[in-house]
């Protein structure tokens, strides 16, 4: 098990093959075209409840037609596994409303 609060290296971001998602300085971001507002606002909705259970909150951008997530661990001032499995988290939101992720 990876210890949640140690950053991750650029080979173990390599390894979790988060598709869609890219990194930016020391977070993950990652962009859904929605097309439509109120899916993105569903999107939203779905992300909050589980960043809520996670207790791990990313940065989040609804504007018409998409949605902007940005995920960082601020304790450590990096990207951690915690990160890793709420971007999963939130690609399935995503695809199970059926919107896929910018590359």
């Amino acid at each position: 098990m990876i210890d949640p609060q140690r950053k991750l290296s650029a080979a173990e971001l390599a390894e979790a093959g988060l598709t869609g998602w890219r990194v930016t300085g020391e977070a993950l971001a990652a962009t859904f075209r929605t097309r439509k507002f109120s899916t993105g606002l569903e999107l939203v909705n779905r992300i909050g409840a589980s960043a809520e259970e996670a207790n791990h909150h990313p940065d989040l951008t609804l504007t018409y037609p998409e949605v902007g997530v940005t995920l960082s661990s601020h304790d450590v001032s990096g990207i951690t596994s915690r990160d890793i499995d709420l971007a999963r988290i939130i690609s399935g939101h995503a695809a199970d409303l059926g919107v896929a992720a910018a590359e």
